[in-house]
């Protein structure tokens, strides 16, 4: 259980499953903090693509991370992610990133600053987090587990949209194939593979609404509530 007001939340599955949707309408259903810690990784990417800074250097890594601010700010159009005060929601959404995040995220001392800092912001308690390695590692004691997952076409579709609809002009099959390449580096990396957490809810979302999605987290929140 979580020690302040409200629980943890956690929510994990590999890119395009929907679990920034699903997090941030569930956020605001609970009226929880809402932590992407995708973007925290995407955000060490793009500040590493930006100094030159090799994400196989972990000496250099490690000086990069321990620079680094980063923050949520909430917006009408959702949450800001902030790095030292820089406005970088929309830098870090390109496929270029991904490719960079997925690259660092396997790095050990990204995960270790990038860790403590998730734990940080969910001590207290009421907050969604999602991620991929949240109900493993970052809380490994969190109230809910949650593991979306989709088939990987599908996922591919969705990211394929977001990406044209953010203007980038990238193929489907290109994305399929940079999707097929990040989840056998997520899920045989050393450090915090992508896997679900064995108590962990597993949920199909490829043939669901993110609204069913949504519902059936709330669904499983106010079980744990009763409980």
């Amino acid at each position: 259980m979580s020690g302040g007001s409200g629980l943890v939340v956690a929510l994990d599955g590999p890119a395009g499953a929907g679990k920034s949707t699903a997090g941030r309408a569930l956020a605001r259903e609970l009226g929880y903090t809402y932590v992407d810690t995708g973007a925290m990784y995407r955000a060490v990417g793009l500040i590493a693509r930006e100094r030159g800074v090799s994400p196989e250097d972990d000496d250099a890594l490690a000086d990069l991370v321990a620079q680094l601010r980063i923050t949520f700010v909430p917006a009408p159009e959702g949450q800001r992610v902030l790095v030292n005060g820089r406005d970088v929601t929309s830098e870090i959404r390109s496929a270029a990133i991904g490719q960079w995040a997925s690259r660092v995220s396997a790095r050990p001392v990204v995960r270790a600053r990038l860790v403590a800092m998730q734990r940080e912001l969910g001590a207290q308690g009421g907050v969604v987090m999602d991620g991929r390695d949240i109900g493993t590692v970052v809380f490994p004691s969190a109230d809910v587990k949650v593991y979306l997952d989709a088939a990987l076409p599908e996922r591919a579709r969705r990211r394929h949209r977001e990406l044209r609809d953010a203007g980038e002009a990238v193929s489907y099959e290109d994305v399929l194939k940079e999707m097929e390449q990040r989840d056998e580096r997520d899920s045989t990396r050393a450090a915090a593979p992508l896997r679900p957490a064995r108590d962990a809810v597993v949920i199909d979302t490829t043939h669901l609404s993110p609204a069913e999605v949504c519902n059936r987290l709330v669904a499983l929140v106010r079980e744990r509530v009763r409980s």
